[in-house]
Protein backbone atom coordinates (compact mmCIF):
# COMPACT_ATOMS: atom_id res chain seq x y z
CA UNK A 1 0.00 0.00 0.00
CA UNK A 2 0.84 3.66 -0.46
CA UNK A 3 0.07 5.25 2.94
CA UNK A 4 0.81 8.97 3.79
CA UNK A 5 0.80 9.85 7.56
CA UNK A 6 -0.06 13.27 8.74
CA UNK A 7 1.34 13.61 12.08
CA UNK A 8 4.97 12.89 12.92
CA UNK A 9 4.51 12.83 16.78
CA UNK A 10 4.96 9.31 18.50
CA UNK A 11 2.23 7.35 17.08
CA UNK A 12 2.85 8.92 13.42
CA UNK A 13 6.68 8.17 14.24
CA UNK A 14 5.97 4.43 14.99
CA UNK A 15 3.25 3.49 12.72
CA UNK A 16 5.74 4.84 9.72
CA UNK A 17 8.65 2.67 10.93
CA UNK A 18 6.21 -0.02 11.54
CA UNK A 19 3.84 0.57 8.37
CA UNK A 20 7.56 0.35 6.08
CA UNK A 21 8.72 -2.93 7.92
CA UNK A 22 5.72 -4.98 6.65
CA UNK A 23 6.59 -3.77 2.78
CA UNK A 24 4.21 -0.89 2.52
CA UNK A 25 6.01 1.86 1.12
CA UNK A 26 5.38 5.50 3.69
CA UNK A 27 5.50 9.12 3.26
CA UNK A 28 5.12 12.03 5.78
CA UNK A 29 2.81 14.37 4.72
CA UNK A 30 4.09 17.97 6.26
CA UNK A 31 2.98 21.73 6.08
CA UNK A 32 6.29 22.59 5.67
CA UNK A 33 8.91 20.31 4.18
CA UNK A 34 11.84 22.57 5.23
CA UNK A 35 10.66 22.52 8.93
CA UNK A 36 8.89 20.44 10.95
CA UNK A 37 8.32 18.46 14.28
CA UNK A 38 10.04 15.15 12.88
CA UNK A 39 12.22 16.22 9.98
CA UNK A 40 15.46 15.04 11.71
CA UNK A 41 13.76 11.42 12.67
CA UNK A 42 12.72 11.18 9.05
CA UNK A 43 15.94 11.79 7.54
CA UNK A 44 17.57 9.48 9.78
CA UNK A 45 14.94 6.54 9.37
CA UNK A 46 15.27 7.32 5.36
CA UNK A 47 11.25 7.94 5.47
CA UNK A 48 10.19 10.60 2.53
CA UNK A 49 8.29 13.58 3.08
CA UNK A 50 5.98 15.98 0.74
CA UNK A 51 4.12 18.46 1.10
CA UNK A 52 0.36 17.62 2.55
CA UNK A 53 -1.61 18.21 -1.03
CA UNK A 54 1.21 16.26 -2.76
CA UNK A 55 0.90 13.12 -0.09
CA UNK A 56 -2.72 12.59 0.27
CA UNK A 57 -2.51 12.47 -3.60
CA UNK A 58 -0.25 10.11 -4.35
CA UNK A 59 -1.46 8.04 -0.93
CA UNK A 60 -4.04 5.16 -1.23
CA UNK A 61 -4.49 4.66 2.80
CA UNK A 62 -3.99 8.09 4.89
CA UNK A 63 -3.04 7.69 8.60
CA UNK A 64 -3.95 10.82 10.89
CA UNK A 65 -1.85 11.10 13.72
CA UNK A 66 -2.04 15.09 14.94
CA UNK A 67 -3.51 16.25 18.76
CA UNK A 68 -7.05 14.97 18.64
CA UNK A 69 -8.96 18.62 19.30
CA UNK A 70 -7.31 19.76 15.60
CA UNK A 71 -8.99 16.65 13.83
CA UNK A 72 -11.67 18.48 12.06
CA UNK A 73 -9.03 21.29 10.30
CA UNK A 74 -6.77 18.11 9.80
CA UNK A 75 -9.86 16.88 7.84
CA UNK A 76 -10.28 20.27 5.78
CA UNK A 77 -6.56 20.59 4.87
CA UNK A 78 -6.43 17.04 3.19
CA UNK A 79 -8.06 18.45 0.28
CA UNK A 80 -9.79 15.58 -1.63
CA UNK A 81 -9.77 12.13 -0.30
CA UNK A 82 -12.13 10.76 -2.30
CA UNK A 83 -11.73 6.74 -2.70
CA UNK A 84 -8.79 6.98 -0.38
CA UNK A 85 -9.05 5.20 3.10
CA UNK A 86 -8.84 7.31 6.27
CA UNK A 87 -6.86 5.91 9.45
CA UNK A 88 -7.98 7.99 12.58
CA UNK A 89 -5.66 7.23 15.45
CA UNK A 90 -6.70 10.28 17.71
CA UNK A 91 -8.96 10.65 20.64
CA UNK A 92 -10.46 13.57 21.82
CA UNK A 93 -11.59 13.05 25.15
CA UNK A 94 -10.31 15.81 27.29
CA UNK A 95 -10.63 18.76 24.35
CA UNK A 96 -13.05 17.73 21.50
CA UNK A 97 -12.24 19.02 18.16
CA UNK A 98 -14.71 21.99 17.64
CA UNK A 99 -18.60 20.83 18.25
CA UNK A 100 -17.71 17.72 17.43
CA UNK A 101 -18.14 15.03 19.91
CA UNK A 102 -14.78 12.90 18.56
CA UNK A 103 -12.31 12.98 15.63
CA UNK A 104 -13.56 10.60 13.50
CA UNK A 105 -16.77 12.53 13.26
CA UNK A 106 -14.63 15.69 12.82
CA UNK A 107 -13.01 14.00 9.89
CA UNK A 108 -16.11 12.29 8.46
CA UNK A 109 -17.64 16.39 8.38
CA UNK A 110 -14.58 17.66 6.59
CA UNK A 111 -13.40 15.57 4.48
CA UNK A 112 -16.92 14.08 2.99
CA UNK A 113 -15.44 11.16 3.30
CA UNK A 114 -17.15 7.89 4.52
CA UNK A 115 -14.25 5.82 4.29
CA UNK A 116 -12.68 6.77 7.99
CA UNK A 117 -11.94 4.21 10.41
CA UNK A 118 -10.53 4.75 14.34
CA UNK A 119 -7.77 2.20 14.35
CA UNK A 120 -4.57 2.70 16.86
CA UNK A 121 -6.07 4.61 19.05
CA UNK A 122 -6.58 2.38 22.55
CA UNK A 123 -3.06 1.94 23.39
CA UNK A 124 0.56 3.60 23.52
CA UNK A 125 3.23 3.79 20.67
CA UNK A 126 5.22 1.57 22.65
CA UNK A 127 2.92 -1.25 21.96
CA UNK A 128 2.66 -0.44 18.36
CA UNK A 129 6.87 -0.57 18.05
CA UNK A 130 6.62 -3.80 20.08
CA UNK A 131 2.55 -5.14 20.31
CA UNK A 132 3.86 -8.80 21.47
CA UNK A 133 3.59 -10.04 24.90
CA UNK A 134 5.14 -13.55 26.07
CA UNK A 135 5.15 -14.31 22.59
CA UNK A 136 2.05 -13.46 21.52
CA UNK A 137 0.18 -9.96 19.85
CA UNK A 138 -2.10 -8.29 21.74
CA UNK A 139 -5.21 -7.36 20.38
CA UNK A 140 -6.53 -4.65 18.71
CA UNK A 141 -9.61 -2.42 18.52
CA UNK A 142 -11.18 -0.93 15.31
CA UNK A 143 -14.85 1.31 15.03
CA UNK A 144 -16.32 2.23 11.71
CA UNK A 145 -18.88 2.10 9.09
CA UNK A 146 -16.82 1.55 6.08
CA UNK A 147 -16.20 -2.54 5.76
CA UNK A 148 -13.31 -1.22 3.04
CA UNK A 149 -11.68 1.08 5.71
CA UNK A 150 -12.03 -1.49 8.63
CA UNK A 151 -10.44 -4.37 6.20
CA UNK A 152 -7.90 -1.72 5.46
CA UNK A 153 -6.91 -1.16 9.35
CA UNK A 154 -7.44 -4.94 10.32
CA UNK A 155 -4.67 -5.85 7.74
CA UNK A 156 -2.45 -3.65 8.59
CA UNK A 157 -2.77 -3.64 12.60
CA UNK A 158 -1.92 -7.92 11.92
CA UNK A 159 1.01 -7.22 9.84
CA UNK A 160 2.98 -4.89 12.42
CA UNK A 161 2.28 -7.91 15.01
CA UNK A 162 -1.24 -7.39 16.26
CA UNK A 163 -3.08 -10.34 17.17
CA UNK A 164 -6.63 -10.40 17.03
CA UNK A 165 -8.66 -7.11 15.85
CA UNK A 166 -12.11 -6.45 17.73
CA UNK A 167 -14.88 -4.48 15.65
CA UNK A 168 -16.39 -2.52 17.88
CA UNK A 169 -19.21 -1.45 15.30
CA UNK A 170 -20.40 1.30 13.22
CA UNK A 171 -19.95 5.22 13.30
CA UNK A 172 -22.30 5.36 16.33
CA UNK A 173 -19.00 3.46 18.22
CA UNK A 174 -16.96 6.38 17.91
CA UNK A 175 -17.09 7.70 21.28
CA UNK A 176 -17.27 4.26 22.89
CA UNK A 177 -13.36 3.24 21.36
CA UNK A 178 -12.35 6.35 22.60
CA UNK A 179 -13.81 6.29 25.81
CA UNK A 180 -11.92 2.61 25.89
CA UNK A 181 -8.80 4.47 25.20
CA UNK A 182 -9.34 5.82 28.46
CA UNK A 183 -9.18 2.97 30.35
CA UNK A 184 -5.53 2.12 28.40
CA UNK A 185 -4.26 6.06 30.24
CA UNK A 186 -6.47 5.79 33.06
CA UNK A 187 -4.10 2.60 34.04
CA UNK A 188 -1.04 3.31 32.42
CA UNK A 189 -0.84 6.70 33.17
CA UNK A 190 -3.34 7.66 35.53
CA UNK A 191 -3.04 4.83 37.95
CA UNK A 192 0.72 4.60 37.36
CA UNK A 193 0.55 0.61 36.04
CA UNK A 194 3.25 2.00 32.94
CA UNK A 195 3.12 2.06 29.57
CA UNK A 196 3.81 -1.85 29.07
CA UNK A 197 0.52 -2.72 29.86
CA UNK A 198 -1.97 -4.07 26.98
CA UNK A 199 -5.16 -5.32 26.67
CA UNK A 200 -5.98 -9.14 25.19
CA UNK A 201 -8.98 -10.74 25.21
CA UNK A 202 -9.38 -13.85 26.19
CA UNK A 203 -12.13 -16.50 25.76
CA UNK A 204 -12.76 -20.52 27.58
Amino acid sequence: MKISIIGTGNVGSTLALAFGKAGHTVIFGVRNTEHFKGKEFADKNSIEYRELNKAVDWSEVIVVSVPGNLAHEAGRELGDVKNKVVIDTMNAVFVKPASYSNTSEALIANTKNADVVKCFNTTGFENMKNPTYKGEGIDMFIAGGSSKAKETATQLAKEIGFGNVYDFGGDDKFNLIEQFAMCWINLAIVQKQGRDIAFKIVKR
